[in-house]
């Protein structure tokens, strides 16, 4: 797993999080504080539909900790979402991907299959 932050000038933001292993392991802490959450783009090479998962806690568990942000994307596609308003995180951004939105769900899509990058302040 590759996890990598880089530091943006607004307005755009100041971070963005780019994870190009994401599994049922959930990453903690990636931004290191709290923030605004304002875009996330997915992308996926498996046939089956992935669900990534964000959390604000600085210490998450995929299948008992529950996701305060659930985004769809199908199989062996890209999807983003945009955010314009932002979402708030107070504790930071803990996230991980599983095969199902279920919260008990710790199915994972396998390693290399779906990259990540979301957009924070």
């Amino acid at each position: 797993m590759t996890v990598s932050v880089t530091n943006q000038s607004t307005p755009l933001g100041n971070k963005i999080v780019q994870d190009t292993s994401v599994v049922n392991v959930a990453v903690d802490n990636a931004t290191g504080a709290s923030g605004t959450l304002y875009a996330v783009e997915i992308t996926t090479t498996t046939g089956s539909t992935v669900f990534f998962k964000l959390a604000d806690t600085t210490d998450a568990t995929a299948g008992t900790t529950a996701a305060d942000i659930v985004l769809r994307c199908p199989g062996n596609s890209q999807k983003s979402y945009i955010f314009p308003g932002g979402i708030p995180f107070t504790a930071g951004f803990s996230h991980w991907c599983v095969l199902s939105a279920a919260e008990s769900n710790t199915t994972t899509p396998g390693a290399n299959n779906v990259s990540v990058s979301y957009v924070t302040s």
